[in-house]
């Protein structure tokens, strides 16, 4: 919308509250949301239509595919920068999440400065055409 933000960003969460939450940090950041899904195959549609700079992915969704599966999905259109977000840090999902090269991997809950790095990193990554890079971050 507004050429003085720092770019289009697009929420996938299941969860209403956390939603709402992480809508308002981004938005606190500087940054546009431009969308939002609470499953996976909402996400896969709109992120093809909305063509976001960076995605907010949530791991555990409703329906019947996850984040990173969500993400593989989106892989086939897109190397959208993703930032994933989990309730935990467990070791099989941070080797299926590095298959869709990810920029971070925060653990709920996170706050404003938990963001900033992540989001500037995959903002970077845009500008300089390259893909993002896989580091895992703890977040809280």
């Amino acid at each position: 919308m507004n050429s003085d933000k720092k770019g289009n960003i697009f929420i996938v969460e299941d969860d209403m509250l956390l939603s709402l939450v992480e809508e308002r940090l981004l938005i606190k950041l500087g940054y546009n949301v431009i969308g939002k899904a609470v499953s996976g195959e909402e996400a896969v549609n709109k992120i093809k239509s909305a063509k976001p700079d960076v995605v907010l992915m949530d791991i555990s969704l409703n329906g019947s595919m996850d984040g990173i599966e969500t993400m593989t999905e989106v892989r086939n259109f897109s190397s959208v920068p993703v930032i994933y977000l989990s309730g935990n840090s467990d070791q099989l999902n941070l080797e299926r999440a590095k298959k869709t090269s990810y920029v971070d991997y925060l653990v709920k809950p996170v706050t404003e400065q938990d963001l900033v790095d992540p989001l500037k990193q995959a903002m970077n990554s845009i500008k300089g055409g390259r893909r993002p890079s896989r580091s895992i971050n703890h977040a809280g």
